[in-house]
């Protein structure tokens, strides 16, 4: 697995949500907070971010897309003085759909937006290091890909057909992809440490890949350095100084975060998830466990 499929998918937890509105001026929505993550694009017409951090709104126009990633809540309006009303999902997560029909002469706003449902106990730093909102403005020619994924969830939602209650959950996962990998392109040269450092930095990166590719497998750190071409001691520095944890120690931490995943969503023995996590003995592996999460792996397994 790659670093960042890898990350989403630790710690997702349940079905994305999607919907394609039309918003007549003057409207303005607060959402709250919420333990996952959300996006709005602008297809048509303008819209202003009122950021989590009480910051300057932030004007977006048709084709920009913003992220929240931690869940923080904020407010989009037709402008940044409209009142806001709260917006209340519905037990399943979805949003409530506003009418499809407004005074007459009043200007237009349609919207894209969706939420994820994301697990924070064990949030992987390659998330938790996002600012409270990114902001990805359209440009003409930047980001194919990322427009790509909007259209067709656009399109899917305009006009579901046969198909699309599979393909929505698809393209929505497939647009947090995309929307994280661009903000990181778009970061990286700008960053001399971090995540978005350390996924373009060709000997952290391939060493993060063996990592995740195989957490079971004893890894020691001479044997990372020499997969990336560095001796030992510069591998490790550099590892640490962009990662955050020496490699070993982002070792141990992956495994009981891919343990914690395997007990709450594969119904295995014990026995395998132990061997999954790179330990030879339940005893070994519960006794990590613990210490980790401050509970047995049965007892983890029942709570979640």
């Amino acid at each position: 697995m790659d670093v960042l499929s890898d990350a989403i998918a630790a710690m997702r937890t349940g079905r994305p949500h999607s919907s394609r509105t039309v918003r007549f001026a003057p409207w303005g929505i607060r959402f709250p907070q919420d333990k996952g993550a959300g996006f709005h694009v602008v297809l048509q017409g303008t819209a202003w971010l009122l950021p989590p951090d009480d910051g300057a709104p932030v004007r977006l126009g048709p084709g920009d897309v913003v992220l929240l990633a931690h869940g923080t809540g904020h407010g989009l309006a037709d402008r940044p003085d409209t009142p806001l009303v709260d917006a209340l999902p519905a037990p399943d997560g979805s949003w409530p759909t506003p009418p499809d029909r407004g005074p007459v002469g009043a200007e237009e706003t349609l919207l894209l937006c969706g939420s994820y449902q994301l697990s924070r106990a064990r949030a992987h730093p390659l998330l938790t290091e996002l600012p409270p909102y990114v902001h990805l403005p359209a440009r003409v020619g930047s980001h194919p890909r990322l427009r790509a994924a909007v259209d067709l969830l656009g399109a899917e939602l305009a006009e579901p057909q046969p198909g699309s209650d599979a393909i929505v959950p698809a393209l929505l996962d497939t647009l947090l992809l995309y929307l994280l990998r661009t903000w990181w392109l778009t970061e990286r040269a700008d960053r001399s440490t971090g995540w978005s450092a350390a996924l373009g930095d060709p000997a952290v990166a391939r060493a993060l890949r063996a990592l995740h590719d195989d957490p079971a497998r004893a890894w020691t750190v001479e044997e990372l350095g020499a997969l990336t071409g560095l001796s030992r001691a510069p591998f490790a520095r550099r590892f640490t100084t962009l990662v955050g944890r020496a490699p070993l120690a982002y070792l141990t931490w992956w495994r009981m975060t891919t343990a914690g995943r395997l007990l709450r969503s594969a119904d295995v023995p014990l026995r395998v998830v132990a061997q999954r996590s790179g330990y030879s003995s339940e005893f070994a592996f519960a006794k990590a466990f613990k210490r980790e999460y401050g509970m047995a792996p049965g007892q983890y397994r029942k709570g979640a």
